[in-house]
């Protein structure tokens, strides 16, 4: 497997030629990275203007392995190839390495890249990636591996004390100034030339480039004084270290590198409105930084914030007049940490009661905007406070806990409530502190834990009876001004006290189904399965020549063809039968042909753009301007892997990406809207540039009637 690493933006608060300065007395040798043994140059090549310089060099380092599997490779010392490509002209400097010893078995490579801060001309910006396969090394590849990784990020960290470490050297010899490269035809006068000779001579000094020539990168630049603080606008919206640090947290070189991959995929393949840092942080922690697995579970969840509209829910969705009156919970100040608090008095609280008049989908919708809320406290503190806060303190009063909470259907609306949350909001909760538990709580204990992830369970503290009030109790995590008044505090606490629920409130299972039918219908979205050879098709009639029709779709299994078609006449509509080839009922959603087989491309409909390919996982939006009235058909058809042009035989990648379609079936989730073109807001692109991500429609468009076309809507589940 590769292995990969992306550096943040790291932003040097010094102008460009002074950090070339700095940078170039690293060679031949390095006395603060004693693995660097020596470097030779190899070819040389200066511009006659002088502005492009180019120097290859040949590395030899001293890695630290075990002896033995030195003796075994039979080598003492690696050697690697850097080529540095230095333009004064345009103020940048690229540098490629790349390793020469067993590059039969092991290949890395880098790239480094030193460029002018986009908004600050005076700064330097500092990028830097590579990449490490292993494919073969005597049987110890994992221990190689480890062993590069290892010396590589302890090598990123000392190229920013390096830098500094010349910087100061420079600043002690009285040299904080270098002038920048100018064209022969306005040189300076005679007595500044001699000036700037002198100070390059003084310049000249080399010294070996460390990680960079070995592929062991230790570039890892930063602010040089100070304390760090957040640098906007930096290249192509580019995570920057101060940044991170600020905002983020103390993450290690390879999860930074994590994050920056991740959020570049989102880029790429959602080209609209992505998540915040903070959030995909969350779901690499979760997932303990494997970025394929963060990635999986991470568009799960986006998925299903966009298909029931969570980003609006604060906005849209007011809870019930039964739930303010008796769910007894509210946010409370905070911890000593600056996390926001929520405080639970769950003992207190007629879950069956709340069960009975609202349903289980009600409750569901509001622990999901407490959540919400708590996202926004998160922002909010980390402003405050002046460093990063992701997560929250969730306090649990259990007193008056009894057998009565342990109701079956609402223990079964709990498990819901507790999957949910663990799906859509990891690592938000940074302590659960569980007050005067009860005997009975090691009962829904029991049946509450198997559903909680371990990550999430470690941060749990149980305290029966008066225990919090002791060494080691609630004092050590609230300061004392804010403890709760029912807890002994001296602050008042506005959290509803609960209560039972009037039994007048009940609401009948039917009452109950059509509402939670309601709650979670409520969607502009409708999904819809795509089958090899049974596309999902809808029909849009249009009246006026002039009408835009829009679409927003994520794919959520599989790979899709996208199509739109013209018709004079309307087709027939698809049969009833689910069994019959117009019309297939399955669980993840519907599908409806509405194109009848006799019908011919070119004679009874003709395509209106080009067809689009999407993968697994974009998400499209896109327009098109209708110029005949007539009938538009929206076409998603399942995407079979071309076979090789040059044989009948499938290609090998060909083979392997159909196998990970399971049952030929895909999933896309939709949206569309007729408008006049008069009042189309969004901007006239064509159907080839309409990728864009997770988008977000308008609150006018969300608002506006639904589309003319005549589709069938199905309760979503979890691609």
């Amino acid at each position: 497997m590769v292995q990969k690493y992306q550096s943040p933006v790291r932003v040097y608060k010094h102008p460009f030629e002074l950090i070339m300065a700095a940078y170039e007395r690293r060679f031949p040798t390095c006395p603060l990275i004693p693995m660097f043994v020596d470097s030779d140059t190899v070819n040389e090549f200066k511009s006659e203007d002088g502005a492009i310089h180019v120097i290859e060099r040949r590395c030899k380092l001293d890695i630290d392995a075990p002896r033995l599997l030195k003796k075994i490779a039979g080598v003492d010392y690696v050697y690697f190839v850097q080529k540095n490509s230095l333009n004064s002209r345009e103020r940048t400097l690229h540098i490629e390495a790349h390793n020469e010893t067993f590059s039969n078995r092991v290949i890395i490579n880098e790239h480094c890249c030193y460029t002018v801060h986009p908004e600050n001309e005076d700064w330097t910006c500092f990028e830097q990636s590579a990449s490490l396969d292993i494919k073969s090394f005597f049987g110890f590849e994992s221990t190689v591996e480890k062993i590069a990784m290892k010396q590589y990020t302890s090598n990123i960290k000392k190229g920013k004390e390096i830098i500094e470490y010349y910087l100061r050297q420079l600043e002690e010899e009285g040299i904080t100034f270098v002038p920048r490269w100018t064209p022969p035809s306005i040189a300076p006068s005679s007595e500044t030339s001699s000036s700037c000779k002198k100070q390059a001579a003084s310049l000249a000094v080399v010294v070996p480039d460390t990680a960079q020539a070995e592929g062991l990168a230790s570039e890892a630049l930063g602010t040089p004084t100070g304390p760090p603080e957040p640098v906007a606008g930096t290249p192509d919206d580019k995570l920057d270290a101060d940044y991170i640090k600020r905002y983020l947290g103390d993450l290690t070189p390879l999860q930074e590198s994590c994050l920056i991959r991740l959020r570049q995929w989102l880029q790429e393949t959602h080209k609209g409105k992505i998540p915040k840092d903070e959030h995909i942080l969350r779901f690499l922690r979760a997932r303990d930084f494997n970025i394929d697995k963060a990635r999986e579970i991470m568009c799960q969840s986006l998925t299903w914030r966009k298909q029931h509209q969570v980003d609006y829910i604060l906005d849209t969705w007011s809870p019930p007049q039964v739930l303010q009156d008796y769910y007894a919970g509210g946010w409370h100040h905070h911890d000593k940490d600056g996390r926001p608090l929520y405080v639970l008095r769950l003992g207190q609280m007629d879950t069956k009661g709340l069960v009975r008049a609202l349903g289980e989908e009600a409750l569901l919708r509001y622990v999901l905007s407490i959540n919400e809320e708590g996202l926004r406290r998160c922002e909010e503190n980390t402003k405050v406070f002046g460093r990063p806060i992701s997560s929250w303190t969730c306090l649990v009063d259990l007193e008056g806990l009894n057998m009565r909470h342990l109701w079956r259907p609402g223990v079964k609306a709990l498990l819901r409530i507790i999957e949910v949350v663990e799906a859509n909001y990891p690592e938000t909760l940074g302590r659960l502190l569980i007050l005067r538990a009860p005997r009975v709580f090691p009962v829904l204990w029991t049946l509450v834990s198997p559903f909680i992830d371990d990550n999430t369970r470690r941060k749990f503290l149980i305290y029966a009876g008066n225990d919090y009030q002791g060494p080691g109790g609630l004092l050590d995590y609230i300061d004392k001004e804010i403890i709760p008044d029912f807890l002994s505090g001296e602050c008042m606490c506005e959290v509803p006290e609960g209560g039972l629920v009037p039994k007048s409130l009940y609401r009948t299972a039917e009452e109950l189904e059509n509402e939670d039918l309601r709650l979670w219908t409520e969607t502009i979205y409708q999904s819809a399965s795509v089958f090899k050879g049974a596309p999902h098709e809808i029909l849009i009639q249009i009246v006026d020549a002039s009408s835009v029709i829009t679409w927003d779709f994520d794919v959520c299994k599989g790979d899709i063809v996208f199509n739109i078609y013209h018709s004079k006449r309307s087709p027939q509509p698809p049969k009833k039968d689910s069994l019959g080839a117009h019309s297939i009922t399955s669980p993840g959603g519907n599908n409806v042909q509405l194109i009848d087989r006799v019908w011919q491309l070119g004679r009874d409909y003709s395509m209106v753009e080009s067809p689009l390919i999407c993968k697994e996982g974009e998400s499209v939006q896109g327009s098109h301007v209708t110029r005949w009235p007539g009938f538009y058909i929206l076409q998603w058809r399942f995407h079979s892997m071309p076979a090789c042009a040059a044989t009948n035989l499938p290609r090998v990648d060909d083979v392997l990406a159909s196998l990970q379609v399971s049952s030929h079936k895909c999933k896309v989730m939709y949206y569309t809207e007729v408008i006049g073109s008069e009042d189309f807001r969004g901007s006239m692109t064509s159907l080839e540039s309409s990728h864009s991500g997770f988008s977000q429609l308008s609150a006018a468009t969300t608002s506006s009637s639904q589309s003319q076309a005549s589709s069938m809507i199905s309760r979503w589940r979890f691609c």
